[in-house]
This record gives C-alpha cells, sequence and structure tokens, in this order.
C-alpha cells in the first residue's frame, strides 16, 4: 500500500523544475582557505578587513572563526592555530566551530596568503548575490500579496537596493599626481576667467564674490524662518541660472505644483503682482510686459518637477535622467523635510533626514553638479529677542544636526524688516532688504550679502540694480503663503497688498514696455 501511494503521487506530479532548485551562491572550499591564509600571515587581515564582514561568510561556523579572528587582530594580538582556539573558547564558541581538529584541518589547506585578496573579493561577490536573493524574494513575496499597496512596495525595493549599494560601495585610493593635474587645470581656468568664478555664477555680485559661484559636488542648504522668502529667493536663483546664464536647472517642488511655481516666476520675470496673476486681472501695461518678456522664460532651461511625497530614491533616478539626457548643471529642491526615505526602517525622523541628508551630498558628489535644498529652521529664532537675537544659527535646523555636518554650504536668508527692525547696527536702512547669511562654507569665506527683497514679484535682487522700492510695510512687505510656513492647523493664506500699493515700475533691467500682439504662448 504505502508503494502504491508512492506511485499514484509521482504519476500526478510534475517534474521537478531545475530553475527552483538553485543553491544559494557560496564558496564554502574559498571561505576555508581565506581563513586558513589569516591563521598562517598575520598581515593578511590587513588586505582583506574592508572586503570582508562575518557576514559574508556562508558556513555559519566559518563566521564564528572570522569574528574571533577580527576581535583577535583589533586587539592587537597574534592569529595562529593555538591563539584563535584559545579565543573561540574563551568565546563558548569552539565546539560549535568542530574544535581545534577543524582549525587544524583548514590552517593545513594553505602554505602562504599569496592570493587572499581576490578570494575575499569572490566571497564578497557571493555575499552580495545571496542579499539581493534575500530581498527580490521578499519583493516577490509581498507581490502576490493582494492587500499590499505596490507604490510602497516600489518604495521598499528602492530602499533595499539603496541599503545594499551603500554598504558595498568601496572606492579604492589614487596616487596624487593625477589629482594635482587636475586641480592645477581647474585652477589655470579659474585665472583666465577675469570673474573669478570657478562655478555656476548666483546671479548676485556679493554672494559670487564670497562663493565663487555655486561648487561642483557641493550640497547647498538655503534655510530659514517662515515669511524669510526661501521658495522666492530658490526660484530668483533659478531664474538667474537659466535665464540670464542658460545653464539647465532640475526644480523638485515638494510643496507646489509645477503651475503655481510657473506663475511665481511669470511673477519675477515679468514684474507683474502675482496677486493679478492670481485672479488674472491684468491691466494693459502687464499684458505688454508679459507679451514682451514672457519668451525668456518660455525658452530658458527650467526642467520642473512636482511629485508629491518624493523619496530620496525617486529623486536620485530623477536626477539623473535629468543630467544625462538634459544636461542639467544644478539641482534644486524645495524643501528637505518633505522628502522621505520610504523602504528603510527608522528608529526616529532625525534618522531618517539624516539619511536624506546623506544621500542628497553623495548624489551632488556622484552627478558632479551642485545640489541646493532649502531647509526649515526651528522656532528658537522666535524666542531670542534683540538685533542679533533674530538672526539664525547652525543650531536653528530643524529635526538634525546632519543636515549642517553633510552640507558643503549653509546659508539663512533673514529678514529683520519682519520682526519690525528696519535700521542695523551701523545705521543702515533695512527696509525692503534681505540678509543672506552664509554660516558655513566648507571651501572659502563665511558673512553676509545683502540683497533687495521685492515681495510682489516674489524676487530677490542686487540692492544696486536701479529698481523702484516698494513702499514698507510694518509687517515686512509683501509674502505669499506656503504649507511649510503656515501656522499648524491653519489653513488661511494671508492676501497679497493690492496692486494700488506699489508704484510703476520704469528703467528695469529686463528692458522696456513692448507692443501689443499674440503671447507667444
Amino acid at each position: 500500500m504505502p508503494d502504491n501511494r508512492r506511485n499514484n503521487n509521482r504519476k500526478g506530479s510534475a517534474p521537478i523544475d531545475p530553475n527552483f532548485a538553485h543553491v544559494q551562491p557560496q564558496a564554502v572550499e574559498l571561505e576555508r582557505v581565506v581563513l586558513g591564509a589569516l591563521m598562517v600571515d598575520s598581515d593578511a587581515f590587513s588586505i582583506v578587513s574592508e572586503i570582508l564582514k562575518p557576514e559574508t561568510f556562508y558556513e555559519p561556523r566559518h563566521q564564528k572563526i572570522y569574528e574571533a579572528i577580527r576581535q583577535m587582530n583589533m586587539d592587537e594580538r597574534p592569529v595562529d592555530v593555538l591563539t584563535l582556539n584559545d579565543e573561540l573558547t574563551k568565546m563558548g564558541e569552539i565546539q560549535n566551530v568542530g574544535g581545534a581538529e577543524y582549525l587544524m584541518e583548514i590552517s593545513m589547506q594553505v602554505a602562504s596568503a599569496a592570493h587572499i585578496e581576490s578570494h575575499a573579493r569572490i566571497l564578497a561577490q557571493k555575499y552580495l548575490a545571496r542579499q539581493l536573493i534575500h530581498y527580490a524574494g521578499d519583493i516577490e513575496t509581498q507581490a502576490f500579496d493582494e492587500s499590499v499597496d505596490v507604490d510602497q512596495l516600489m518604495q521598499q525595493a528602492e530602499g533595499n537596493l539603496f541599503t545594499i549599494s551603500q554598504s558595498n560601495m568601496k572606492q579604492d585610493y589614487t596616487q596624487v599626481a593625477p589629482v594635482v593635474h587636475e586641480a592645477v587645470d581647474i585652477l589655470q581656468r579659474a585665472a583666465s576667467n577675469k570673474s573669478g568664478l570657478t562655478g555656476i555664477p548666483t546671479g548676485y555680485t556679493g554672494m559670487d564674490e564670497m562663493t565663487s559661484g555655486w561648487q561642483a559636488s557641493d550640497l547647498v542648504i538655503i534655510a530659514g524662518r517662515p515669511a524669510m522668502g526661501k521658495t522666492s529667493f530658490a526660484l530668483s536663483i533659478a531664474k538667474n541660472v537659466a535665464v540670464d546664464y542658460n545653464v539647465p536647472v532640475g526644480f523638485f517642488s515638494l510643496e507646489m505644483n509645477n503651475v503655481q511655481l510657473v506663475n511665481r516666476l511669470i511673477s519675477n520675470v515679468c514684474e507683474i503682482s502675482g496677486h493679478k496673476i492670481l485672479n488674472g486681472q491684468l491691466d494693459p501695461s502687464d499684458w505688454k510686459k508679459l507679451d514682451s518678456r514672457i519668451g525668456q522664460l518660455t525658452s530658458a532651461p527650467i526642467f520642473v518637477d512636482d511629485t508629491p511625497g518624493l523619496s530620496i530614491f525617486e529623486l536620485r533616478t530623477k536626477a539623473r535622467r535629468l543630467v544625462r539626457e538634459k544636461g542639467v548643471k544644478l539641482i534644486m529642491i524645495d524643501y528637505l523635510q518633505l522628502m522621505n526615505a520610504q523602504g528603510m526602517k527608522f528608529g526616529s525622523r532625525q534618522e531618517e533626514v539624516s539619511t536624506i541628508s546623506r544621500s542628497l551630498k553623495g548624489l551632488a558628489k556622484e552627478l558632479n553638479i551642485p545640489v541646493l535644498a532649502l531647509s526649515q529652521l526651528s522656532r528658537n529664532v522666535e524666542n531670542r529677542e534683540g538685533l542679533d537675537g533674530k538672526r539664525p544659527q547652525l543650531s536653528d535646523l530643524r529635526e538634525s544636526g546632519a543636515i549642517e555636518q553633510d552640507a558643503d554650504m549653509v546659508c539663512f536668508i533673514h529678514r529683520p524688516e519682519y520682526y519690525k527692525i528696519y535700521t542695523s547696527a551701523d545705521g543702515s536702512d533695512l527696509r525692503g532688504m534681505a540678509e543672506i547669511i552664509i554660516a558655513k562654507h566648507r571651501n572659502g569665506a563665511v558673512g553676509d550679502v545683502r540683497l533687495r527683497f521685492i515681495g510682489q514679484y516674489t524676487r530677490f535682487q542686487n540692492p544696486e540694480d536701479d529698481m523702484v522700492i516698494p513702499p514698507p510695510t510694518e509687517g515686512g512687505g509683501a509674502t505669499f503663503g506656503s504649507r511649510m510656513n503656515a501656522p499648524i492647523g491653519s489653513t488661511a493664506t494671508p492676501p497679497p497688498p493690492s496692486a494700488a500699493d506699489f508704484p510703476p515700475q520704469t528703467d528695469n533691467p529686463f528692458g522696456g514696455v513692448g507692443s501689443d500682439g499674440p503671447l507667444p504662448f
């Protein structure tokens, strides 16, 4: 009867598919060779210490043996069969690894550590393959579960791959000579440039003098309290870079949609009140300005992405494509705290923000372009008194000290008139003015740069530009509300001042008023 049952089962079953009979990637014999080499050559560990971890080994007992060898090397103790046996005995693992006999057996397999690095790299590749199989299997299982959200699963998959890539990212050292030649070439190009700019120009004279432009591979954090004009400053920079210098810019907006962003850019370039653009009540002179200047914007190489809840992994993918396909030279993010690192587990929001800021710095280095990210500040500023008390500090950066640590440059936007401070310590008039405080500059000087802020046009400009200054208001001029700046629980946006409060602009640097005609869009 048992035989019949077995025969019946065989008859009804399908043949075994060899594709599902895989053995996990491994090289147990190489593991024995590597461990044996570590026991016979005292210098071998320094060669493989950056390549191998205990979990790299497939055999559990080999993991325990390598862990003991690593600990002995960290304690600067000699490693051989006898000392290793003693260490494993102290750890209580000697019997689990096969006893002294097994240690003697693997030590006798090799006579030297001649090829230990090559062997170690093979083991590392096998371990990486096992990791990928593990994560892929987990993703496959969840993909069959209809209760699992596919978007979240995608985020998890990206997070897993990011974790693997980061943990296995190793870059070998390089001799200094080629780096010196590269540095000299950059220096010679900078010397031939009479403007002194070595990076992407900001469009602001004072900032260009202090920074020499936005430098490649730099992570720049632009931070400020609500209503300071962070988004306006970012858009002014984007306009300066793309419109005035024709440098492609990628702008990732996590707060506003692309139409809202473009409306602000139109207000900036065409000098039309944001309130008029919002309600469409443009007078004839406004239509003329729109007609004559909108072409600057339509031809500008600005690429906007308004994906809500963008993850750092999606950003990296999109940024790579923008650089590859559109030749983007500057990435801007509005704003950092709205990003997430879905697919990875964190103990706190601080850890997540730390991962995001570290990833942004890594992205800047990978693409070799500057990355500008807006950031919030804590309420500590509001609790301090006096002219200097309202100035932001590095300790005010919200949610993570890693932002300060990872950034190559930290700039604060400060408008004293917002706090009803109209005169500086040196007697200068601060109405309509903004201070860009360079609080950290890894490659240069720190200091303050004063710019003129025109709220109705959401624009920052050089103080020396020939523009009519709108009359100051007690609250610090016109501001535009945002989700980031609104009080908790508030949905209302304060209305901007009416157009009647501002005199018309004349002799502006964008050219005269054009003639009537059809709009180019």
